[in-house]
């Protein structure tokens, strides 16, 4: 028995001697630097492997559908996955992991810098089943959660003290994100400007090492393409500046309103404590918006990378209103329909017991938008605005206003969409509609009363009675 231990070492003597080798070979930072690469390329490739898992699911369900006519499937598939999810977490994983960003924020909070072994894979299986079904919402959060874990997990095997492992984490978050989006700078921004780590130059140095490596692996292992290709090569008309500041202005008050309906049903939900009524509560509400408007369905970068190229037949798929495809105005009502429930089904679908993120919705909500806001304007006065561009700008718009993270908005919807002559109003956007959700919300005079009374109508009410009827 003896010589078997001594034949085969156990994990903790290996572990022991590999680190006495590295101390003598390599200085601790380039280990770090080493381990982050490794962090990086593993993150980016679940990225990959989760969206690869997604598209397989939600293909195969999908496949029955008929394309000129709505489809009653809708109304159960989705309830099906909401209810399948909640399974899967509470017997199988006997673990939360949904809101995954929020509960890694909260984590880095109390200084909770191990993760679950478990973190590295649950989220995306969870999230496969989530969104695969229709979940109204993004992969975004799943991903930052399991690349969180890796690096956590990497830092804990490697027995790296507690600043490295938080640095890890943090590294491992925002390349899942960078994977997920194939754009490393908005990965960056993520651990940045969302979880708000503070980092020195060798932290920030670690952690662009990290998001590269991810956005890179899964940049290759999609055959190097794009999710949401902008193929307008024509420059951006500084004509159109005044329309882009209103386009802004126009995504921060609907930022509002998304962030408010997005609070008011997870309250809701939030209050039934039986978690086979929440389930099936969310579910059916997201089924009945998702038959409704069958756009709804999943991520939904099939329809924005649609209509930010020009074809805006993509948000009558499958649904009731096909047959009015070629009606503007029918197509302006939809677009408004669509911008007025995304919020409740991303909602029904993160609080309703499903994995999935926040960030995807914003953007694929802000291309509605932005299309609604130009074609609505080109009808009303005539005009020639391009409305596939203005749709391409709201999403930075509606991301920085509803997330609250302008820079990850701007840099990130450049880099999906590879559009950098693009940038100015881009960050124009995303700018305007960031500074009109400040003014309501955080640090100011209207925080207190807006968010006090639920809403912005009542607000401005109470401020005309107050200072014109005395």
């Amino acid at each position: 028995m003896a010589d078997t231990h001594a034949s085969h070492p156990v994990p903790g003597a290996r572990m022991h001697r590999f680190s006495e080798w590295r101390a003598r070979h390599l200085s601790e930072k380039a280990f770090v630097f080493i381990l982050a690469t490794i962090v990086g390329i593993v993150a980016g490739f679940g990225a990959f492997l989760l969206k690869r898992l997604i598209a397989a699911v939600s293909g195969f369900l999908t496949s029955f559908f008929h394309p000129a006519s709505s489809n009653w499937l809708l109304l159960l598939i989705p309830v099906a996955g909401i209810i399948l999810t909640g399974i899967f977490c509470r017997y199988v994983l006997r673990t939360p992991i949904a809101h995954g960003v929020a509960r890694l924020m909260k984590n880095l909070s109390q200084k909770i810098y191990v993760l679950k072994p478990l973190i590295t894979f649950a989220p995306i299986l969870a999230s496969t089943i989530t969104l695969g079904f229709g979940g109204s919402a993004g992969s975004e959060g799943p991903i930052a959660y399991t690349g969180a874990a890796i690096g956590s997990n990497a830092a804990r095997i490697f027995r790296l003290p507690p600043r490295t492992m938080m640095l890890l984490v943090g590294c491992g978050a925002g390349a899942g994100i960078a994977g997920i989006f194939k754009s490393p700078l908005g990965g960056a921004l993520f651990t940045l400007e969302v979880l708000r780590m503070p980092m020195n130059t060798f932290s920030v140095l670690v952690l662009l090492v990290t998001v590269v490596a991810a956005s890179m692996t899964a940049y290759m292992l999609s055959g190097c393409t794009l999710d949401i290709p902008f193929g307008q090569s024509l420059p951006f008309d500084t004509s159109l500046l005044p329309y882009v500041l209103l386009l802004g202005l126009f995504c921060g008050l609907y930022s509002l309103y998304y962030s408010y309906i997005m609070k008011l049903i997870g309250r809701i939900l939030g209050r039934l404590h039986n978690p086979w009524l929440k389930n099936l509560s969310g579910g059916l509400l997201l089924a009945v918006l998702v038959f409704l408007f069958p756009s709804l369905y999943g991520e939904g970068y099939g329809v924005v990378g649609k209509m930010i190229n020009g074809d805006i037949s993509g948000i009558l798929n499958d649904s009731l209103f096909t047959a009015d495809g070629s009606d503007a105005t029918a197509l302006l009502l939809v677009a408004g329909g669509i911008i007025l429930a995304k919020c409740f089904a991303t909602s029904a679908t993160n609080n309703g017991g499903g994995v999935s993120g926040d960030f995807a919705p914003t953007l694929f909500a802000g291309c509605v938008a932005g299309y609604f806001f130009a074609s609505l304007l080109n009808l009303l006065f005539d005009l020639q605005l391009p409305v596939s561009h203005f749709a391409y700008y709201a999403m930075a718009g509606v991301m920085a206003g509803a997330i609250r993270a302008p820079l990850m908005a701007m840099f990130l919807t450049c880099e999906m969409g590879a559009a950098y002559s693009f940038f100015l109003p881009l960050m124009l956007t995303a700018a305007i509609s960031f500074g009109i959700v400040r003014l309501f919300t955080a640090d100011s005079y209207f925080s207190e009363h807006f968010d006090r009374r639920n809403g912005i109508i009542s607000f401005l009410r109470r401020e005309y009675l107050r200072h014109f009827k005395g």
